[in-house]
């Protein structure tokens, strides 16, 4: 098992032992409910990725096409830094950053946050990687990952402290799944993992044995 999936189990058991049974239950249905629904599957390897510009954590526009002509791109759409798994996973994609570079690729991480909670999860985490900030979900939704929250689970999180509205800057409650993809330098995608259960992601070493390969 890699790093990242023993890290997420770790902190999976510790939830499980210390959060309110209704408060798990109703996490779990919300989860069941999103996989279920069909919505927001996500692009498929094979399939062409949108041209898009986003600025990073300090507010500098970056093209998604400039990184492509330098070579293969790995993509990870994730939810904030409010969410612990989206941090075990930026740290651990951190902590790959030299293999990912070997491998001849680049990294970048996406979010529906703001550029500046955006640099507080880059500074947070010592992110050395391109960190981009989709106000609006807008190319989230060009990648199709894009869903609305139930109001009970908006409730939960609310009364967790969780203020992604204001990490959002908007009021919508909208978030991207979960999704890793690699693309080659043509802008195909070779690899796809997109999932319902916000606490999967996917290890790094999946995605730099495909870098490695291309």
């Amino acid at each position: 098992m890699s790093v990242l999936l023993e890290e997420i189990k770790i902190y999976k058991d510790q939830f499980k032992k210390k959060a309110p049974e209704e408060k798990q239950r109703l996490m779990a249905q919300a989860t069941k409910e999103l996989e279920e629904s069909g919505v927001a599957q996500g692009l498929k390897a094979g399939d062409q990725i949108p041209d898009f510009t986003l600025p990073d954590a300090t507010g500098k526009q970056v093209s998604i096409k400039t990184l492509l002509s330098q070579g293969p791109v790995i993509l990870t759409f994730y939810r904030g830094g409010w969410c612990p798994y989206c941090n075990l996973e930026l740290k651990a994609y951190q902590n790959k950053l030299s293999d990912i570079e070997a491998a001849g690729a680049s990294l970048v991480a996406i979010s529906p946050e703001i550029p500046d909670a955006s640099l507080n999860t880059k500074e947070k985490n010592n992110l050395e990687f391109t960190v981009l900030s989709d106000a609006g979900n807008k190319v989230a939704d060009q990648f199709n990952l894009v869903f609305n929250m139930p109001d009970y689970l908006i409730e939960i999180y609310k009364s967790s402290g969780l203020d992604v509205a204001g990490h959002n800057g908007n009021d919508d409650w909208e978030l991207p799944k979960p999704a890793t993809f690699v693309i080659d330098s043509t802008g195909k995608i070779l690899f796809a993992e997109v999932n319902a259960d916000y606490t999967y992601r996917t290890p790094p070493e999946k995605v730099i044995e495909i870098a490695k390969n291309i």
